[in-house]
């Protein structure tokens, strides 16, 4: 068996997927007729040739332009039940998604159209596809801490359909301490904590996020790699990092993917996971992330079958969940 076709059948979890960022071209066109929304391309091949970016700041001008089309219910339960079909191919037997709800209530899309519309596509894509997942409220951290604690209270009738909150957008210059007081209102809510941290940030942030914030798990982390103390706390403490290759290249966080920390994290014992981020302008979804991370810097099966146990793992699944899917994937591996 070949390596692509191993992880092809993996069994795998993915952790880190902004949902709003899986949209691709097509729905993207789709959803702009469908709602009469005037989008500055006059074709898909435009749009793609668009997604080429030398930061995260490109990105995210041309990632928010994109979600204007979204402004109903059935468009938010079009774009998660779209992601989930793809990800069924990919054997992901269960995704934490984020979505960015300042995103869409700033341009008056009320919260709970956004809500009820991916609750529709994942309830769909569980029955359809058998894939299970939680939703992930991300603040927009290059907005006001006083916007979040808005965002936050509009989420509050709407709390049992939430696992967590998390942190995104621009990260140099909004450290995570500038919502220290929001996420220990969303822990008391009884919310798990993750932050994206060290993508471009610096170590600090990362500090930051495991002391201030008091994350769960933590998103990105490829820059805790520069503080040793750091990479043996992250070991100490099994914290979970949902890392995302093809976004790192594809936004120059790394030059090459052979150059990707991976390889060292899994060495030093750190608790890696692989995901797309936003597979739509990045180049792939979870199995091409496997795939090109695999090809590039030579990730074993045991790495991979260690890679899939750890999304499991720091997922935010009950216990007997997480350890009937931990052996899922050893019996495929065992078997392969």
């Amino acid at each position: 068996m070949s390596l692509d076709t191993f992880i092809a059948g993996l069994p795998k979890a993915e952790l880190h997927l902004h949902i709003e960022g899986s949209l691709e071209p097509e729905l993207m066109f789709e959803l702009a007729q469908r709602n009469g929304v005037a989008i500055p391309f006059d074709s898909v091949e435009a749009v793609r040739a668009a997604y080429d970016f030398s930061n995260l700041q490109d990105f995210l001008d041309i990632y928010y332009a994109g979600a204007n089309v979204l402004l109903t219910r059935q468009d938010f339960e079009d774009l998660a039940f779209a992601y989930f079909r793809r990800v069924a191919a990919d054997n992901v037997r269960h995704a934490e998604i984020f979505f960015d709800p300042q995103t869409h209530t700033d341009r008056g899309v009320p919260f709970g159209v956004v809500v009820d519309g991916l609750i529709a596509g994942m309830e769909r894509a569980e029955a359809e596809f058998g894939i299970t997942s939680g939703l992930i409220l991300c603040f927009l951290r290059h907005l006001s801490e006083e916007a979040a604690f808005e965002t936050l209270a509009m989420a509050e009738p709407y709390r049992r359909h939430f696992i967590g909150v998390g942190l995104d957008s621009s990260e140099v210059g909004h450290p995570p301490s500038k919502f220290q007081r929001v996420f220990a209102r969303a822990r008391e809510l009884g919310l798990k904590l993750c932050a994206h941290a060290g993508e471009e940030g610096p170590p600090e942030y990362v500090r930051e996020a495991l002391d201030l914030l008091e994350i769960d798990r933590m998103d990105h982390g490829n820059r805790s790699m520069e503080d040793e103390a750091l990479v043996a706390r992250l070991v100490t403490e099994q914290m979970t990092l949902t890392v995302c290759p093809l976004s790192n290249l594809k936004l120059c966080v790394v030059k090459d993917l052979q150059d990707h920390p991976v390889p060292e994290m899994l060495r030093r014992g750190l608790h890696v996971t692989l995901n797309s981020d936003d597979p739509a302008y990045f180049g792939g979804y979870v199995n091409d992330n496997y795939r090109a991370l695999a090809d590039a810097v030579g990730l074993t099966r045991g790495q991979l079958t260690q890679i899939a146990v750890n999304s499991f793992e720091g997922s935010f699944l009950p216990e007997d969940e997480k350890a009937r899917h931990i052996a899922a994937v050893r019996a495929y591996a065992a078997a392969t």
